[in-house]
This record gives C-alpha cells, sequence and structure tokens, in this order.
C-alpha cells in the first residue's frame, strides 16, 4: 500500500481549525465527518489513490471515519473547539483540503448528510436498511473512485 499523504484524524483537525468563526462558521461533527469523506472520494476520483488508507462507514447519518469519530464524540451535535495541539498536515494536502472546503465548507453538517445519502456510495454500501438502521460496512474505496470519477469524466478502469 502507498504511504498515507494525511491520517484522518490530522486532517479532521485541518478542517476544524479551517472553519472561519469570526464569519459565524463552526465545525460539528456531523460536517466533519463529510468534508473528510468528500476529501477522500474527489482524492481518489482525481488521482486514483488514497488520502488516507483507514476505511470509512456507512453509518445512518453518512460516511463516517471511525477513528475521527472517537476522538470527537464528546461534542455530539455542538461545534468542536479551535485545535491547539500541533498536527501534521503536508503543505500540498493542505492546498488540496483548502479546495474542498471551498466547495462543500460552506454547507451545514445536515445538507452535507443529504448530499452523501444521494450519492451511490454510501446508498449501495447500506443497501436496503432502514435509513436509522445502524451499518459499519465500509464503502469501497474503488465504488468512491468510481462514482466521482465519472461525474468529471475520468475512468480508471
Amino acid at each position: 500500500m502507498p504511504k498515507d499523504l494525511g491520517r484522518p484524524t490530522d486532517i479532521a483537525k485541518w478542517f476544524i481549525n479551517r472553519a472561519d468563526r469570526e464569519a459565524g462558521d463552526d465545525m460539528t461533527h456531523l460536517k466533519l465527518q463529510k468534508l473528510i469523506y468528500f476529501s477522500q472520494a474527489w482524492h481518489l476520483a482525481n488521482f486514483n489513490k488514497p488520502l488516507f488508507q483507514e476505511d470509512i462507514e456507512a453509518w445512518a447519518h453518512g460516511p463516517v471515519v471511525p477513528s475521527v469519530w472517537h476522538q470527537y464524540k464528546e461534542y455530539r451535535w455542538g461545534s468542536i473547539p479551535p485545535i491547539t495541539d500541533d498536527f501534521d498536515v503536508d503543505a500540498n494536502v493542505a492546498g488540496y483540503l483548502d479546495k474542498i472546503y471551498a466547495r462543500y465548507g460552506e454547507l451545514s453538517g445536515k445538507a452535507l448528510e443529504r448530499l452523501t445519502h444521494e450519492h451511490a456510495p454510501w446508498r449501495e454500501t447500506r443497501g436496503d436498511l432502514p435509513p436509522e438502521a445502524k451499518c459499519t460496512d465500509t464503502i469501497s474505496k474503488n465504488l468512491m473512485r468510481d462514482f466521482y470519477a465519472e461525474r468529471i469524466g475520468k475512468n480508471w478502469d
């Protein structure tokens, strides 16, 4: 496996600190999870390689990276405060994440949840489960790659 370009927990910290709180932005756990998902999905679509190796699971409220969920679960539905401890995000990765934030950062966590629920990777992974049913099935990196690559006219077969 190739070396991770970033760890999901460091990417999470980058997004948490990217929120422009002076402009009224916040970063909820729900929103954070979806930003990380779109970061991975679009990286797979554009470059045919993962941003990180950890799996993303198809939970009831959308895609979730378990390590990030465990790190921030105490905030539940509230805003996560800025991070003051060190974290490592390469400058190239930060530039890429900034593009993801520019595209999705203005949306609320619920709006991002609805968006992921409309997309095939989450829907297909959950199958016929009821909307609120527990699910920890992994969303395939190939499924993410192919779905989002098709949207930009790429084919990685």
